[in-house]
């Protein structure tokens, strides 16, 4: 028979809510994104088009309550705006290889020479 503990723990692992990811993005001169309490960084990938880096992909798990998790969206064009957006209005999915597959679909265009380099 297993002890007690052992089995609140394995009935806990059961009746934890399943991962959650998220895509934070930034363009440099633009806008950054931050991760708050409640997101874990897993991936960082660089957008190339044409060789020149436009964008940064980060791939956040969500760890904290959806409802109260956010994310700092920083204004670098020169207003220094910071908004804390909700994660609850971005887009969530089931796995990071689920988000990094999503990431290949947004930046395919046709012929044009486009990459994602891990950071």
């Amino acid at each position: 028979m297993r002890p007690l503990a052992e089995s609140t723990a394995s009935l806990a692992a059961l009746l934890a809510p399943p991962p959650m990811y998220v895509i934070l993005t930034s363009k440099p001169g633009q806008f950054r994104t931050e991760a708050g309490a409640g997101l874990r960084p897993v991936q960082a990938y660089d957008y190339l088009f044409f060789g020149r880096p436009k964008a940064r992909f980060v791939i956040a798990e969500l760890t904290g309550e959806l409802a109260g998790t956010r994310v700092r969206v920083i204004d670098e064009s020169g207003h220094g705006a910071v908004n804390p957006v909700p994660v609850k209005f971005l887009e969530r999915f089931d796995s990071a290889e689920d988000a990094l597959h999503e990431l290949g679909h947004l930046i395919r265009f046709g012929s044009m020479q486009t990459a994602l380099v891990p950071v």
